[in-house]
């Protein structure tokens, strides 16, 4: 019996098997000996231990179409990555490593901002102009006053999805909005800190319709820098493509060198002043990192 499995939790795996429900399942020794773990999203193979208690064993992991690392999840289609326009603030150095870490897994990004009824328009079409030159599609939403839902739906459709963001910004809120059925903790943003009370604490794929995946993952509030080479980091900032080949020197990495063709793109305002900034922050982490 194939089924996909939609969450995991202290090493039981909850197993969807269309027509049949859902088992409860564990995974056969032979997964560790061969250094294999089953993720969230994986489809496999299962035996039936008991029909009336939906109970069953994991025999097999059938072949993985992607996987990611962080968060650790198989057979994604696509990342809807979710930060609020305000309360609290966009952390712009987290949403550039974050997808820093998914252009470095090859995993294609979007960005939604929620609580666009609490930014003002400036701040609005400065990170929505910030995020398209870098290539991405941008979706301003409320799911408070329950704007520009129909468009995620959209996006949404025929994908899996993995919906990822940090702590606050309203990615619950979000899921409950297109997964009616989803059972969710949403709670108030900590005034104190401004930052969200940790909900979601295991990665659950939800079915939205016919082929028709959602991937809610624990929220994130840091992440390392990319494990790459320094000389690499550029190739994850998809605004710089264009600009290849047309600097001074070949090998150019756009921090240090004169007659830069990134450099100069960003005093145009072509390339977002906040993204060049992180990505020189980034290459400094890496290169430091690399020292010890």
């Amino acid at each position: 019996m194939t089924g996909k499995i939609i969450k995991g939790i202290a090493g039981e795996y909850f197993v969807h098997v269309a027509g049949e429900g859902i088992f409860t399942c564990k995974a056969k020794g032979i997964f560790r000996h061969r250094n294999q773990k089953p993720l969230v999203g994986d489809d496999v193979e299962i035996d039936i231990v008991s029909k009336e208690d939906m109970k069953g064993n994991i025999t097999a992991i059938l072949e993985r179409r992607s996987e990611l690392i962080r968060p650790a999840v198989a057979n994604i289609d696509q990342t809807l990555v979710v930060f609020a326009a305000k309360s609290p603030a966009p952390n712009r150095n987290l949403l550039d490593r974050f997808l820093v870490m998914m252009e470095s897994q090859g995993m294609k990004s979007m960005l939604c901002f929620n609580k666009m009824d609490l930014a003002e328009d400036e701040e609005i079409n400065e990170l929505k102009s910030t995020y398209e030159k870098a290539g991405y599609e941008v979706l301003l939403i409320s799911v408070k006053q329950n704007n520009g839902i129909d468009k995620v739906l959209e996006l949404l459709n025929g994908k899996t999805t993995s919906l990822a963001g940090p702590s606050g910004v309203g990615k619950s809120s979000l899921l409950n909005t297109l997964v009616p059925d989803a059972v969710m903790e949403t709670e108030d943003i900590s005034r104190k800190i401004e930052r969200g009370k940790h909900t979601t604490r295991h990665s659950e794929i939800f079915c939205l319709g016919d082929s028709t995946y959602l991937m809610d993952t624990p929220g994130f509030s840091s992440i390392y820098t990319c494990p790459c080479e320094k000389e690499e980091l550029r190739d994850y900032f998809p605004e710089f493509y264009k600009y290849e080949g047309k600097c001074r020197f070949n090998g150019c990495v756009h921090v240090n060198e004169p007659d830069c063709a990134v450099k100069e793109a960003v005093e145009k305002g072509h390339i977002g002043q906040s993204r060049y900034d992180n990505y020189v922050q980034f290459y400094n982490e890496i290169k430091e990192r690399r020292k010890y």
